[in-house]
């Protein structure tokens, strides 16, 4: 199966929080949450199934067991593939934070006017508001 392009949020930052290490799922469920800014909280199920499907498309694999406090850990990490889509998704995002950069710093200056703001011929007209209940 192969990876859609772009990638879905979760899978990027799932992809991103293995790109520095190993990890296991309660790690990157933190490491996820962090990324986001809060945002992103993965469930169990979500992860794990994020991750089984990851391994189905060869982007992540296990990299080891050990058992702690008498649970079991499991580690994943990047694969080289995986690596690669990451930096490619990277590389598409950041091309389209410049393209977004470069038109927001384009952009006519926004003026002040009695009625409100103005941005020169570009701005629709403003209906005229009338009281309800009364002839127009």
């Amino acid at each position: 199966m192969a990876t859609p392009t772009p990638l879905r949020e979760p899978t990027f930052l799932i992809l991103t929080a293995l790109a520095r290490e190993p990890m296991h799922g309660y790690g990157i469920t933190s490491d996820v949450a962090a990324l986001s800014g809060g945002r992103l909280a993965l469930r169990p199920g979500t992860l794990y199934g994020a991750l089984d499907r990851l391994a189905d498309e060869g982007l992540v694999e296990r990299d080891r067991e050990e058992v702690v406090e008498g649970r079991l850990r499991r580690y994943y990490r990047l694969t080289e593939v995986g690596r690669s889509v990451l930096t490619a998704e990277t590389e598409r995002l950041r091309r389209n934070v410049e393209a977004a950069t470069q038109r927001l710093r384009a952009r006519p200056a926004v003026t002040s006017t009695a009625g409100g703001t103005s941005r020169g011929p570009l701005t629709a007209a403003r209906p005229i508001l009338r009281p309800t209940g009364g002839p127009a």
